[in-house]
């Protein structure tokens, strides 16, 4: 079962139909002349009893005729039954569309992307190279206007460059996707939160923390655009328990799972007090810190 993870990273191929191919570009791959770009299915099933789905499939089209067929894969570790599949991925939406078509794994680790780049060898000289965009690939994302320009591309380096042994450069680029998702609707915003922080390492978050006043007031405005978005949805319910619920969401996100009674604290407070967390949650060092207002 694909992990929480990996249907997050897809979900920034879904939302950004430039990503794939910008992608590409970076890898020096040439793309035909195109005027728009159309998910397609990923069942790459042929007519024989085996199933084959990728990941994703986008066509880049020139009018309404396919020009180029986009397979994405993320691939979160080794895996040599890929090996066999993918190659079956290529050769059926081939024979689908009649065009050119190319295979992007996209990961975040630099064992694995070493694995996937290996070329795939079918016998009697023919073979598949995958193309590859590991962590050494994924451009660090480290200013505010790019950042917002291409938000899901942000995310993504955010993701790969987590770990850099260099700190106060990871920090960067995750402040600046950070600081991007102003711009974007709340739930694809919670989701490129979880992303974004939960892969940083302590030193890291502890870094992105210790950000200029000015930073830490924009992610605070990033705090109450995300709640005022949940108020919204949550008027059915209520809107101080809208509220409740995204903040809750919210400090899941930067502290992890949250006992019983720190759900009851947030649930129960008052307008004034949940609009006191607001303020705090996103540059608390601690969860205590991120409640002291309760």
């Amino acid at each position: 079962m694909p992990s929480h993870l990996h249907q997050a990273l897809l979900e920034l191929f879904r939302s950004s139909s430039r990503l794939a191919p910008d992608l590409l570009r970076r890898l020096q791959i040439e793309l035909p002349v195109y005027s728009d770009v159309r998910y397609d299915s990923a069942d790459l099933t042929d007519m024989k009893p085996a199933e084959y789905r990728a990941d994703m499939v986008m066509l880049l089209l020139e009018r309404t005729d396919p020009a180029l067929g986009i397979i994405v894969e993320v691939q979160l570790s080794v895996d040599e039954e890929k090996q066999y599949s993918w190659p079956a991925y290529v050769a059926n939406l081939r024979a689908r569309i009649r065009c050119p078509v190319c295979l992007l794994i996209v990961t975040v680790e630099d064992r694995v992307a070493r694995w996937a780049g290996t070329t795939i060898e079918l016998g009697g000289g023919s073979r598949i190279i995958p193309l590859v965009m590991g962590p050494r690939d994924i451009p660090p994302v480290t200013d505010r206007g790019q950042a917002e320009d291409d938000v899901e591309l942000a995310v993504l380096s955010a993701r790969a460059h987590a770990n850099d042994p260099d700190v106060h450069f990871s920090t960067r680029i995750a402040g600046a996707a950070f600081m991007a998702l102003t711009h974007i609707d709340a739930e694809r915003a919670k989701l490129y939160v979880d992303i974004i922080w939960k892969s940083l390492p302590e030193d890291a978050q502890r870094e992105l923390l210790k950000m200029k006043l000015v930073e830490r007031e924009y992610m605070s405005d990033f705090a109450r655009h995300y709640v005022a978005e949940g108020v919204e949805k949550g008027k059915a319910e209520g809107k101080a328990e809208g509220r409740a619920e995204i903040i809750l969401r919210i400090l899941r996100a930067r502290f992890g799972p949250l006992p019983d009674a720190i759900d009851a604290r947030v649930k129960d407070a008052c307008s004034k007090e949940l609009h006191a967390v607001v303020e705090e949650m996103l540059t608390a060092a601690t969860l205590e810190d991120a409640l002291r207002a309760l």
